[in-house]
């Protein structure tokens, strides 16, 4: 009499929907283990998973045979697949900054009542793209288009800090530092001393560099693989508005910078 078969551990009903919903979820925890760790071994992946190995195995396989995932052929270790990165090109193209972050803009604007741009790098200048108004904002003037220089605002500042360090010195020998008010930095090692700060620190701040009675404070948008793409800027009357000291203004333009970042693939460190 032959003995009966156990059925695999978590085998459940893989040709059902149930079962169907819960091998694509294995298959994408699979992927995110080897995003993660860079590349793994199959009874690594069932152990954090939890799972039996002959279903990881089958897992694997199914990735691998559509390029999702490789197998190093000396440590027979798994690692992403070429695959991946055919899916992942396809998505900066068909994202818009702008339209990513106009919900995030207005909500910054709302918060704190105060006029919020989103800027990127143009022609060695920032360019405003987008623009939001806070209720009671005083301020009506329409950034949208305009060209402003780099080492005298805030988000010029940001974009300026996340550009390659031979990058930024050709822009800055092309345009200088010319003083927009009195208050401008025209000094070379000084900027760039400022420019280290705003890397390390994740902000920029200006206070009447650009524009007497005009304080603005800006942070970066990434892409999906860590470039600064643009930069998010709140800026309001010097006289009563102070970024670094206002409750809640920092950590909230930091996670709105974070919240765009997302829009556009960036996986928050």
């Amino acid at each position: 009499m032959a003995s009966k078969v156990d059925p695999e551990p978590d085998a459940e009903s893989d040709n059902g929907q149930h079962g169907g919903v819960q091998s694509v979820d294995r298959a994408l925890a699979v992927l995110e283990i080897l995003a993660r760790d860079g590349h793994a071994g199959v009874s690594e992946i069932a152990e954090e998973m939890g799972i039996h190995k002959s279903t990881v195995s089958r897992l694997l396989g199914s990735l691998v045979s559509r390029d999702m995932v490789h197998q190093n052929s000396e440590r027979g270790k798994y690692q992403l697949g070429f695959g991946i990165l055919r899916l992942a090109s396809s998505i900066p193209g068909r994202l818009s900054l702008v339209r990513e972050a106009r919900p995030v803009l207005e909500a910054l604007a709302e918060e704190f009542k105060e006029t919020v741009n989103l800027a990127v790098l143009r022609s060695n200048f920032a360019v405003n793209v987008d623009q939001a108004m806070g209720p009671s904002t005083l301020a009506t003037y329409d950034w949208v288009g305009s060209l402003t220089p780099l080492h005298a605002t805030s988000s010029g500042k940001v974009l300026l800090a996340g550009l390659p360090a031979d990058e930024r010195a050709r822009i800055l020998a092309e345009t200088g530092l010319p003083a927009r008010t009195p208050r401008t930095i025209t000094d070379r090692k000084t900027l760039e001393t400022e420019l280290l700060d705003v890397a390390r620190q994740g902000y920029g701040v200006v206070r009447e560099e650009f524009e007497i009675g005009l304080t603005s404070m800006s942070v970066p948008v990434y892409n999906h693989v860590g470039v600064v793409i643009g930069a998010v800027s709140i800026s309001g009357p010097a006289f009563r508005f102070d970024p670094e000291t206002e409750p809640g203004v920092l950590d909230g333009l930091k996670e709105a910078g974070l919240r765009i970042s997302a829009r556009m693939g960036y996986a928050r460190r």
